[in-house]
């Protein structure tokens, strides 16, 4: 019998065709690819948001709360992408719709800065490789929605190091003003900025032509500019006497923090895991694949380069790690998207001048498997675990009925729009994304809260809430000693968006009437 009658031959030739067109695109035409998977990453994580999130995931209605009130400074951190939360937030009209776009806008400006700094060390068709590796890293796709300083922290380290690159490896003295804004806007977004340009500072005075880049006026003039930006934010610090370090841990919690060093690289690790899976698979060492591997050509790489790559692909992790373990925080300092940002591009530096794809078609369905299992994971949480668990989903939540409900009452019973809301912070910072966008007190932490405090909420009056236990809508003792008199209302329902095996969300309510009418 002849080939062409085999069973399932053309389904095998088909496969080869698109395989051989995934290479040959990458030879000819790498930025088209690049933008292809990046944006269709984007409206995947987009299409899921609109889909299925009733509430905003993780912080992000808190941070939406602070981000209302622009303050230079906060507990939270530098206030830059609380500004833009706000802003894109009231772009589109009160929707969470336009901080998930900033949020996936911030992705795509990531991986297309990769891209750049890739082509310019390793050409343009394994800096694709570079992209496609990056993009399985869960920290570039697991938290896609959730904007914050991490999010928004991300392209601005991928622009520093790119133009830091220029200005050392190329000398290539206009990308300093570049730098300069950059390196402010880093100050203004997240705390973890000073380390990291510290590990630039590092680098640039280690290598001779990094010392000669540093020897002009140049870098006094980057700095200004750096001042001029970051200036209001270090005058905040410096009248909140917030610039201070964690206590130093004691010596016989050192081995402790040491274990927990080990356990923040070991979710690091992890995070590359399907990165590392893709580099064994088309290794030469599991023997060679099927059909005859294409090459991925590129020209020889810079010493200096692969220095800068080595360096800024491990230590961002390594310091970030052991600042977090030393001082015994949750998470890696800068977020696992810093930290790992230059793994794909290491992985492609350390593969050689020629670069062989074995076992396409695996390569292929890993990759894929690896870019959409958190979209998958995310859609799973929402529709099944309420099944087959009483567990809760925060994004099932019907944050929009809830904020309508709360701010129509106290307009209809006060004849006054809804101003400020306390109580429990998770449903009181769903209220505050109301129409009226009513200012958040933290009522059981204050200080966090400095734009209004028990006295002023008295003042303006407003709506006190919380997870009501029982039908009576018993007032907790917590709320009631913050807030005396309180005279619950009968408890709200509202149903989750897939209720499965969980009760009605019942929450609790009381209203602060407004002293001048």
């Amino acid at each position: 019998m002849r080939p062409a009658h085999r069973p399932g031959f053309g389904i095998l030739g088909r496969l080869m065709r698109f395989t051989s067109l995934i290479i040959e695109l990458i030879r000819a035409r790498p930025r088209l690819v690049v933008w292809l998977v990046v944006l269709l990453q984007a409206l995947m994580w987009l299409v899921v948001s609109m889909l299925l999130y009733r509430s905003p995931p993780g912080d992000l209605a808190t941070m939406l709360a602070f981000g209302r009130e622009y303050q230079v400074g906060t507990d939270m951190g530098p206030p830059l992408a609380f500004w833009l939360a706000d802003i894109a937030y009231r772009a589109v009209g009160n929707h969470m719709f336009g901080v998930y776009l900033l949020a996936q806008i911030c992705g795509v400006a990531t991986l297309w800065t990769v891209y750049l700094l890739s082509r310019s060390i390793v050409g343009g068709q394994q800096a694709v490789l570079a992209v496609l590796l990056t993009m399985t890293v869960t920290a570039f796709g697991a938290p896609s929605l959730e904007f914050g300083p991490s999010v928004l922290a991300q392209p601005l380290w991928a622009l520093l190091l790119l133009h830091s690159w220029q200005l050392i490896g190329q000398n290539r003295r206009n990308a300093w003003f570049a730098w300069s804004i950059e390196a402010g806007l880093l100050l203004l977004t997240t705390t973890a900025a000073p380390m990291l340009l510290l590990l630039l500072a590092g680098f640039a005075l280690a290598t001779e032509r990094g010392r000669r880049t540093l020897l002009s006026l140049d870098p006094l003039f980057a700095l200004v500019a750096i001042a001029v930006l970051a200036l209001p934010y270090l005058i905040w610090l410096l009248r909140a006497d917030a610039i201070s370090l964690p206590a130093w841990p004691a010596l016989d919690v050192l081995s402790l923090r040491a274990l927990h060093w080990g356990d923040l690289l070991g979710v690091l690790l992890l995070a590359l895991s399907a990165m590392i899976v893709l580099v064994i698979f088309n290794s030469g060492f599991l023997g060679r694949g099927s059909e005859e591997a294409p090459i991925i050509y590129r020209p020889p790489v810079d010493p200096l380069a692969r220095q800068f790559v080595y360096c800024f692909a491990v230590a961002p992790a390594a310091a970030g790690s052991l600042i977090a373990g030393l001082f015994n925080l949750d998470h890696v300092t800068g977020g696992a998207g810093i930290a790992l940002l230059m793994a794909g591009l290491a992985m492609i530096v350390a593969t050689g001048d020629l670069l062989y794809l074995r076992r396409q078609r695996l390569l292929r369905a890993v990759w894929t498997l690896a870019v959409i299992a958190p979209a998958a994971i995310a859609i799973g949480t929402t529709l099944f675990l309420p099944w087959t668990t009483a567990a809760e989903v925060a994004t099932s939540v019907p944050g929009r009925q809830i904020g309508r409900y709360f701010g129509e009452n106290f307009e209809r019973r006060t004849n006054q729009r809804l101003r400020a809301v306390a109580g429990d912070p998770q449903f009181a910072g769903l209220i505050a994304l109301g129409a009226g966008r009513p200012h958040l007190l933290l009522d059981a932490t204050p200080q966090r809260t400095p734009w209004l405090n028990a006295a002023k909420f008295a003042e303006a009056g407003g709506v006190v809430v919380w997870r009501a236990s029982d039908t009576a809508g018993t007032v907790p003792p917590d709320i009631a000693s913050r807030f005396p008199g309180l005279v619950p209302e009968v408890p709200r329902a509202f149903e989750w968006y897939v209720g499965g095996r969980q009760p009605l969300l019942r929450i609790g309510w009381a209203i602060v009437r407004p002293k001048n009418p």
